[in-house]
């Protein structure tokens, strides 16, 4: 009988032995092929945000936040200098502000007041909300809020609107406005036209040419974009100085996005940006940013690396330990086969198809574990890699904010920040190709060889004299 049928028949030879180290092998593989199928998951999304990177450069005042009361804002004349610098080729500038509806109670979020401002607006936000992880509105796909203690919102209570005065009202923070009625308005015009989400004007019946008050102001409604996120329906776009002009704010900017010339030239010209404006703002690329968003995917896929190389070795053990006890056992079988002209390399290679035998039976079985478990495990990593944001809210209550389907309300109450990046990080599918398949099924046959690499020493010290003697 050929080595190669003889070792597979041995592996089966104790059926009840040879199916417990096939389970717990199966077992072992099935941990690494799951941590195999999460690395390379992990691994992909990495790749495709850091392939996205675009060639943007953030700035913003230094320590800025939305509810924050410090007059910490930039000026258009800082920014001016930035605009000026080789390889900038665009500078976007921002001023937000959040007024709250004519008549609704505002509480008090954090350090900040229910809006940015004590002005008021006769538009009520379309932004729907959940309390309490309650779906009061059929079919809500908003944020929701979680009020520890049970406390509650008052009931006239409405979120604030977001007026963004901007150079560029094409988008709102990167993404493309798709106009469905009316015209664009120009970002460097005092005139107080403003765009509008479809949502803003089904909630308060307004067409291109309909009139609202805001800072005790009559603003007329210039055209009217398609639908986006909640933030971006819960947005009123108007010209840069016209937003600084009804706010008070004249020559402040609250944001400002610089556009480079080529990825190569990005990180020299932030830090130009950051030379020029010094400590008065925070600047940060769009590199900076991507690496800043795949630290928590990074973590996982250093877990599942580190998981991956211990079931490995695990396995191996396993596998070995069995291989010497079964080399043990049958010392005198091997004495007697060497004795009849049995060739070292002949034995070991009855005894290596064995241990592969063994181990491909429990590598099905890990296959057949890592298919059903990767997606889970996987989002089980991401998802404890990650936390929800959260601020205190009226009475020092904790309250915890996640975005709806639709999208952030960011900046709510000027405490909320915008978790649309963690929730991008989360969606991540697993794919099991063959290449995955071929590596799993590498690391099996290492598993074997490993498995076996003691077994054959073992077997190579073996002397017939001595084995006959015993008889």
């Amino acid at each position: 009988m050929n080595p190669v049928s003889r070792g597979f028949r041995n592996a089966f030879r104790n059926g009840l032995r040879s199916a417990s180290i096939v389970v717990i092998l199966g077992l072992s593989i099935g941990l690494s092929f799951t941590m195999l199928v999460a690395n390379k998951a992990v691994s992909n999304k990495i790749s495709d945000i850091k392939s996205a990177v675009g060639t943007t450069v953030t700035i913003s005042p230094a320590g800025f936040s939305p509810g924050s009361q410090a007059n910490n804002a930039l000026s258009n004349s800082q920014l001016q200098k930035v605009a000026s610098l080789d390889h900038v080729t665009k500078l976007t500038e921002t001023l937000e502000d959040r007024l709250s509806t004519t008549g609704s109670s505002q509480p008090t979020f954090g350090r900040g007041g229910s809006a940015d401002s004590g002005a008021t607006t006769s538009l009520t936000s379309p932004v729907k909300l959940n309390f309490n992880g309650n779906d009061k509105a059929s079919g809500d796909s908003g944020p929701r809020l979680f009020v520890n203690g049970g406390g509650e919102l008052p009931t006239n209570f409405s979120l604030p609107v977001s007026f963004l005065g901007t150079t560029d009202p094409t988008n709102i923070n990167g993404t493309a406005l798709t106009l469905t009625s009316g015209k664009n308005i120009q970002g460097t015009a005092s005139a107080d036209e403003v765009l509008v989400s479809q949502a803003m004007a089904t909630k308060n019946n307004l067409k291109v040419g309909s009139k609202f008050t805001a800072y005790n102001k009559t603003l007329t409604v210039a055209g009217i974009f398609k639908n986006g996120t909640q933030q971006e329906n819960g947005t009123v776009v108007l010209p840069l100085p016209a937003e600084q002009s009804l706010s008070g704010q004249s020559g402040d900017v609250t944001s400002a996005v610089a556009t480079v010339d080529s990825l190569d030239n990005l990180t020299s010209t932030t830090n130009a940006i950051k030379s020029t404006l010094g400590n008065s703002a925070d600047v940060i690329s769009s590199e900076e940013q991507a690496d800043d968003t795949v630290k928590p995917l990074n973590s996982v896929k250093t877990v599942s690396l580190f998981s991956l190389i211990g079931a490995v070795v695990a396995a191996g053990i396993i596998i070995l330990l069995t291989m010497v006890i079964v080399v043990r056992e049958r010392k005198r079988e091997i004495g007697v086969a060497k004795a009849i002209g049995g060739s070292n390399p002949r034995i070991i290679g009855e005894f290596g198809v064995e241990a592969l035998t063994l181990t491909i039976a429990g590598a099905l079985i890990g296959f057949i574990i890592g298919v059903a478990a990767g997606q889970p495990v996987t989002n089980t990593l991401v998802d404890n890699s990650t936390s929800s944001n959260s601020i205190q809210g009226p009475g020092g209550r904790t309250i915890q904010f996640n975005g709806g389907a639709g999208g952030p309300a960011r900046g709510f109450g000027g405490g909320f920040r915008n978790n649309g990046a963690v929730r991008g990080i989360k969606n991540i599918n697993t794919e099991i190709g063959w290449g995955i398949l071929l590596e799993g099924f590498g690391a099996a046959i290492l598993i074997a060889v490993i498995g076996s690499a003691l077994a054959a020493g073992m077997i190579s010290k073996v002397r017939p004299s001595e084995i006959l003697r015993s008889v």
